[in-house]
């Protein structure tokens, strides 16, 4: 039985993020992750997009750790060569009865501390992007793209400068709350036991099924898991925008959205899919909902331009859910178990707030 000082279960983005703050620190670092290789689930199934703190209540840590992250992202994309853009954002009202909500949401935005949001006029948003219609709309400037691959690349990197060491294909199958720390039970091909003092579960959409598979840690503590899976289609041809592109958002998420990678390409979505299982499958079937839903601010959309992407599953801890559900950072306090932090329902922003997060991770334990 080998000890040591903490194991990060999951090598998604904020697993990453949370094992180099650690590592940073002078913590002695082991992640283990099932799959073969980093980010392979939510991390890398999203529109990439650095939010700027806009629709989340002042009360929840959504607001903070993403106002937070995105000022630390930027930073860190510069000083490690990541990939990203500042391209801005307009999030539109496609009709007057819309008008009222782009208000709430420039005034939540500047109580979250985000005060660079301005109205722009139909003429305004037509200079910006012309192919969009609509009523009113708010221009975020600080809002933009990052390669999350290679984010994560950067992530481990430093990691890995720092001590950090990865163990791939190595699920962790089950665990028991000891004395002298956290006793975790590995698979793969080279199955092991190790005793933690410190255990962070960063496994995203397996972190519920990880804590209840560690015995000592009370049930009723464990929040449920509801899949909400977000389908993307690509556009074939020429993409006319140069900024991201937001309808109001919806129960569950922001509606079905354009964004575009690095590289010019756009693509729409996610929308809003509540699945029992896990399946990463885009069903052609759902381009009729995204043609209607983009046509609403987009209406030279081409018949036959939306070519089915793929598709990503946010880890929601209540549903519908969406801006109004809060990450959840269980430490001791809420389960018992000293040296145990367990994440749940981190999903957007948590690209944006990951460094955020990880640094209140770090002070937690």
């Amino acid at each position: 039985m080998e000890r040591v000082d903490c194991v990060v279960v999951g090598a998604g983005v904020v697993g990453l993020a949370v094992a180099r703050e650690l590592a940073r620190r002078g913590r002695e670092v082991v992640v283990l992750e099932r799959a073969h290789t980093i980010g392979t689930e939510t991390s890398s199934r999203n529109s990439e997009v650095i939010h700027a703190g806009i629709y989340y209540p002042q009360r929840l840590l959504k607001r903070r750790l993403c106002v937070e992250g995105k000022t630390l992202l930027y930073a860190f994309c510069s000083e490690y060569g990541v990939a990203h853009r500042r391209c801005g954002k307009l999030i539109v009202a496609t009709s007057d009865a819309q008008v009222p909500q782009l208000a709430a949401l420039k005034r939540q935005a500047e109580a979250n501390g985000v005060d660079d949001l301005r109205f722009l006029a139909p003429a305004e948003v037509a200079q910006l992007e012309p192919e969009v219609r609509c009523v009113a709309a708010l221009l975020s400037p600080s809002s933009g793209i990052v390669d999350s691959h290679g984010l994560m690349l950067a992530l481990q990197g430093d990691a890995e400068r720092h001590g950090a060491l990865f163990a791939f294909a190595t699920p962790v199958q089950g665990g028991a709350v000891r004395d002298d720390g956290i006793e975790l039970r590995t698979g793969g091909a080279a199955p092991t036991t190790l005793v933690a003092r410190t255990v962070i579960n960063g496994a995203g959409l397996g972190a519920q099924a990880l804590a209840r598979a560690i015995q000592g840690v009370p049930a009723a503590t464990i929040p449920p898991l509801y899949l909400a899976k977000g389908n993307y289609y690509m556009l074939a041809g020429r993409n006319p925008f140069s900024r991201l592109v937001y309808p109001i958002p919806e129960p569950g998420g922001l509606g079905v959205h354009v964004t575009i990678d690095l590289g010019g390409q756009a693509r729409f979505g996610p929308d809003v899919e509540w699945i029992e299982d896990i399946d990463y499958t885009v069903d052609p079937r759902r381009a009729d909902a995204f043609y209607a839903a983009v046509r609403k601010y987009w209406p030279g959309l081409p018949d036959g331009a939306l070519q089915p992407g793929y598709a990503g599953i946010r880890p929601k801890v209540e549903r519908p859910g969406g801006s109004n559900t809060d990450f959840a950072i269980h430490g001791a306090e809420m389960h018992g178990v000293r040296g145990l932090v367990n994440l749940y329902g981190i999903e957007s922003p948590g690209l944006t707030a990951s460094l955020a997060l990880a640094r209140d991770v770090a002070d937690l334990v």
